[in-house]
């Protein structure tokens, strides 16, 4: 498998009323196409900021995205429309990432006008059931609004709606920690189940490292802006280097 995504010496300082907040501090790392890496870590540890650079919501201070062979890293704004289809987002909670005036339909079909330059009614239509159908909801959710669903039906539009433009990198900020445990495995269970039929690639994003164990492929540990720890997911959980990983996973509650 070759390398989708290289992030390197990636740094972001921010303004703020005390002086320079140093949000992510010089960290690299990279991923294989169809494979899913672990952003683990508190709130402030940088792991969001992270995804939302690669994503193209920030521009980095410092340092390099390369993806798919492309250096990223320039002025987000400036992004090739090519590159900016090709990376999907699914935020935290579906409550404020929908528009709550937009029929689903509509919230699915915006990025296929944006990215896949449909213009045929039809076809939108057809385009929005077949990515419902996808993430397992009905059609007739094309017609409700994002009030009309449940927590997990909501983050499953998300899904559905980053899902439009054919991505092939998909960054997952905490999409599970808003609901409760049994919709979150419904979550997972779509995600494995897409990843595996599309060949996807994920940053996932999370504060929950038990969730990794059967998830991601690599983890990397997150710390006030640094990477304190960095394996495959078989090693991380059994041979632990750093004392704050072994804390984490110390911490996991055990059945």
């Amino acid at each position: 498998m070759s390398e989708i995504l290289q992030v390197i010496s990636l740094t972001k300082h921010f303004k703020s009323s005390v002086g320079i907040v140093h949000a992510v501090d010089d960290i690299s790392f990279s991923i294989e196409e169809g494979k899913t890496i672990g952003l683990v870590g508190e709130s402030g540890s940088g792991k969001s900021t992270t995804g939302h650079m690669i994503a193209g919501i920030y521009s980095p201070t410092r340092g390099k995205i390369i993806f798919d062979g492309v250096d990223i890293s320039v002025d987000a704004n400036k992004r090739p429309l090519s590159v900016k289809k090709k990376i999907g987002m699914v935020f935290q909670d579906p409550s404020t990432s929908l528009n709550p005036r937009q029929t689903i339909e509509d919230i699915i079909s915006l990025p296929l006008k944006v990215h896949m330059r449909i213009t045929n009614y039809a076809e939108m239509r057809r385009t929005v059931r077949g990515l419902l159908e996808k993430v397992q909801l009905p059609a007739d959710f094309m017609n409700r609004y994002p009030r009309d669903l449940g927590g997990g039906e909501r983050q499953l539009v998300a899904i559905a709606r980053a899902l439009a433009s054919e991505p092939t990198l998909i960054i997952l900020d905490e999409p599970t920690s808003a609901l409760d445990v049994s919709v979150q495995a419904k979550i997972i269970t779509t995600l494995l189940k897409l990843q595996k039929e599309m060949g996807l690639t994920y940053i996932f994003i999370t504060h929950d490292l038990s969730l990794m164990r059967n998830v991601a492929d690599k983890v990397a540990i997150m710390y006030l802006g640094k990477i304190y720890e960095m394996a495959d997911t078989q090693n991380f959980f059994e041979e632990p280097l750093h004392p704050y990983t072994m804390m984490l996973i110390s911490s996991i509650p055990t059945l």
